[in-house]
């Protein structure tokens, strides 16, 4: 007889409730559910936030969130789904970063809990419970926690740092006017 263990009972519970928080995100962004915009209100909220071009933004957020978060709870590629919503949520960071910390005041705090979580589960596994478990491991070996947080890192700094840079220049842009 198996007994539960409680550690991957409790991951179980983490995946499913940052996954499906990660999947209803991502889908506003996507599909317009749950009061979102979709991807054409998505795209265009993207360019007033500084990220070009909007659509492919839109897409890459929609995607990072709700492909991040089915693959969370679901338990499979555990390493590479924390690792796209840790990297969708920096941009989101970095989004909220200017109003502080505290969400209350329109801060970065929820998606950098979010981002964080992601990352957590990412790095410790998925579990017992879990595809991943199931498969033998196929998607998550000890290699592709460090390459999946690599690109995710990467490419979530060249984001951000693109979008910093043109919002510097529309300043400078502003400032000579």
């Amino acid at each position: 007889m198996t007994c539960i263990n409680r550690r991957d009972l409790g991951l179980l519970v983490l995946r499913a409730g940052t996954g499906g928080v990660l999947m209803a995100h991502g889908a506003q962004k996507l599909l317009g559910w749950f009061g979102g915009g979709g991807i054409e209100g998505t795209a265009a909220a993207m360019e007033q936030m500084g990220f070009r071009p909007g659509k492919q933004s839109a897409l890459a957020s929609g995607l990072g969130e709700a492909g991040g978060g089915a693959l969370l709870l679901l338990g499979l590629a555990t390493p590479a789904a924390g690792a796209a919503a840790a990297g969708t949520m920096a941009g989101a960071v970095a989004v909220h970063a200017p109003a502080g910390f505290f969400a209350h005041g329109g801060g970065y705090e929820y998606p950098a809990f979010l981002g964080f979580t992601a990352a957590a589960i990412g790095v410790a596994g998925a579990g017992r419970y879990s595809v991943d478990h199931a498969t033998d491991h196929v998607f998550d070996r000890p290699w592709t926690v460090a390459l999946a947080f690599a690109g995710s890192a990467l490419a979530a700094a060249v984001v951000v740092g693109r979008r910093n840079k043109a919002q510097r220049a529309a300043q400078d842009d502003g400032a000579e006017t």
